[in-house]
């Protein structure tokens, strides 16, 4: 089966954190910070949190502005649950913004039209969480244009996009947001096996993240409502989570972390050349602008005949060709219709679902796979 992603462990990643296994530290020791500096290097921003998962990130960036019972918080219906779930994590009420029909990512004009409803109606929303699907960014100059017009925070949800960049900039710099999250789970563009990360220009929002993912505790006298006893002494200032990213964790997206170029630019290889391949097929295929250039994690295909779509995904697996679907829009749940969604609520993301098939991308796939694909697919669609 060829699989629709996978990790790619070099010799390197295993020297780094066998070198970590025979250190003093497996967690809490310098990897960790190290890895955050990487990444701050890489995006610009100021400041890095590296923690246990995407899902932890979003959730302490959530509670760091603020995320609490009653609060508002909107996000896409075409991601993954998590994008939703870190804020009703912190008691927060949710709910959806329509998409593009051709990239899957938040409607700056459907996000605007909401917001105008939602002044009238006194239900601004607190924080709005943008999700980056398969790689490439929103628009995110025209949504942070909206974050100070209707006064709400932003959370980037980019555990697609890491190495991708946006006007020229890369994603994850904070530029248009108060907080990005990346992902490193193993099918993402690099890995710490499971982990994320929460990246900021502000030191507030980073100083309380950090308590956040580490059960609210600090040993800065600075933050004590008392003298330190001793050398020994912490206070858990806050309720705080364990949701620490381990030494191991980090060694291995640090190393990784350094062949990113190279492993953004065979992505790119192989999103060319499915383009030249699929071209003439009747299906939708990724469009991107000059100014947005993705980190393809994902390489989303939209069928003109949306009722082939059941046949096409099976005959595909049959073929031995490991095709996924990215996503099932969140408010069609069944924990979110008990909240009180339903199918019809979102048409633009509901067609979207009905009609993409994720194909294999990962940067071992070769042409001569990327060709086998294509020949499955001219078969099934013709």
């Amino acid at each position: 089966m060829i699989p629709y992603g996978r990790q790619h462990i070099s010799q390197a990643d295993i020297d780094a954190v066998t070198e970590v296994l025979q250190s003093d530290f497996l967690t809490q020791g310098p990897a960790v910070p190290a890895f955050e500096q990487r990444l701050c290097e890489l995006t610009t921003a100021q400041h890095a949190v590296a923690v246990n998962s995407a899902t932890s990130a979003l959730h302490i960036a959530c509670l760091a502005l603020g995320v609490g019972p009653g609060s508002r918080v909107w996000t896409s219906p075409v991601s993954f649950v998590a994008s939703a779930n870190c804020a009703r994590y912190c008691g927060a009420n949710v709910d959806f913004v329509d998409i593009e029909p051709d990239s899957g990512n938040m409607a700056v004009d459907k996000l605007r039209q909401k917001l105008e409803l939602a002044r009238s109606n006194d239900t601004l929303p607190q924080v709005v969480i943008p999700v980056h699907l398969a790689g490439a960014s929103c628009d995110m100059q025209q949504i942070h244009y909206l974050a100070n017009e209707f006064g709400f925070s932003i959370i980037e949800d980019a555990s697609h996009a890491v190495g991708a960049s946006y006007q020229d900039e890369p994603v994850g710099n904070c530029r248009y947001s108060d907080i990005t999250v990346f992902s490193f789970h193993p099918v993402k563009i690099i890995t710490t096996a499971e982990g994320g990360m929460a990246l900021t220009n502000n030191t507030e929002l980073a100083d309380k993240m950090r308590l956040l993912r580490s059960h609210g505790i600090s040993r800065d006298e600075n933050l004590m409502t008392e003298p330190a006893h001793g050398a020994w002494y912490y206070q858990q200032l806050l309720l705080g989570f364990n949701y620490r990213m381990t030494d191991l964790q980090a060694a291995l997206g640090l190393s990784q972390s350094l062949r990113l170029l190279p492993i953004i630019q065979k992505r790119q290889l192989l999103a060319a050349n499915y383009d030249r391949l699929l071209t003439a097929l009747p299906l939708g295929l990724p469009a991107l602008d000059d100014t947005n250039i993705s980190a393809w994690h994902l390489y989303i295909i939209r069928l003109d005949d949306k009722t082939k779509r059941k046949a096409v995904f099976d005959g595909l697996r049959e073929a031995g060709i490991g095709v996924n679907v990215h996503y099932i829009p969140i408010h069609t749940q069944p924990y979110y219709q008990q909240l009180g969604f339903d199918w019809g609520d979102f048409p633009l993301a509901e067609d979207f679902y009905e009609r993409i098939i994720s194909l294999p991308m990962f940067p071992e796939l070769t042409g001569e796979q990327q060709q086998y694909i294509a020949d499955k697919l001219t078969e099934l669609l013709q």
